[in-house]
């Protein structure tokens, strides 16, 4: 998966959206200890920056080196690449001994994972009862009925050949993914729970977004040039409707969360 993002790893650090803080606080508000995070798939940071802010300690890990280097130089947070599957060994020496880790979070990323692999190291590293795993994907952005008429079928018609599979699972809001955690602590179910992120935009950037896609850059990998010359036209006229060159993008994310229990 990581080659997907190397070409664009720059794209992606500058235009996709940062988290909301209520997301931060409902994730922190369910962990009885904020000693150490294991930020999986940190990507160029845009968790582990905000995690930084309520936790001791971050551990932020990724197979892209390249996406690594656009991550925020914080003190307590430590970057660290990995190959695709580590070893309980490794596990240990990059991350924590057993038991060691009060959060687990994987921002836009689980979808990748070799799942019954990473859950059986995440039972592992977590604090029991308590530890919590935190594991959210944002679907596609809204920005008013105009573009997102122009979007809505250059995403679902256009793109869709050039999306892995996995993608399906962030389409479907993580409500199919496999999940087999408690519920935290004040809730009945692992969600997943709804957040909105903001991010301004004009559109120049908000191409630059979609040029940051894995699925864009399989296409041009294949000779397809999915922002063809018609299609960006079609964008400019929607985006240029209402006269205001600046744009508040939501993404809409969507939260799962549980806690590991007796395991």
């Amino acid at each position: 998966m990581a080659e997907l993002f190397v070409e664009q790893a720059k794209q992606y650090a500058e235009t996709r959206p940062s988290y909301p803080r209520e997301l931060f606080e409902f994730i922190a508000s369910k962990t009885p200890s904020r000693d150490l995070v294991w930020d999986v798939g940190t990507g160029s940071g845009q968790a582990a920056r905000s995690l930084a802010g309520i936790y001791k300690n971050v551990i932020g890990t990724d197979t892209s080196l390249k996406q690594l280097e656009f991550a925020p130089k914080l003190p307590n947070v430590r970057y660290q690449q990995t190959p695709p599957v580590m070893s309980m060994g490794e596990l240990e020496l990059i991350v924590s001994t057993q038991s060691g880790v009060d959060l687990v979070t994987i921002a836009q990323a689980m979808h990748w994972f070799d799942l019954p692999s990473f859950y059986q190291q995440v039972k592992w590293v977590l604090k029991k009862p308590h530890g919590v795993i935190a594991a959210w994907c944002y679907t596609i952005p809204e920005v008013n009925d105009s573009v997102d008429s122009v979007f809505n079928p250059f995403y679902s018609i256009d793109s869709d050949p050039y999306w892995e599979l996995q993608r399906k699972l962030v389409d479907n809001k993580y409500m199919s993914i496999d999940f087999p955690f408690e519920p935290v602590e004040g809730t009945d179910s692992t969600g997943p729970f709804k957040f909105i992120a903001v991010k301004m935009m004009d559109l120049d950037e908000y191409f630059t977004y979609i040029r940051s896609w894995s699925a864009y850059q399989t296409a041009k990998a294949k000779g397809v040039e999915l922002l063809r010359d018609d299609v960006i036209e079609s964008f400019k006229r929607a985006w240029n409707e209402d006269g205001h060159d600046q744009k508040a993008v939501k993404f809409p994310v969507h939260l799962k969360i549980g806690k590991v229990g007796n395991v």
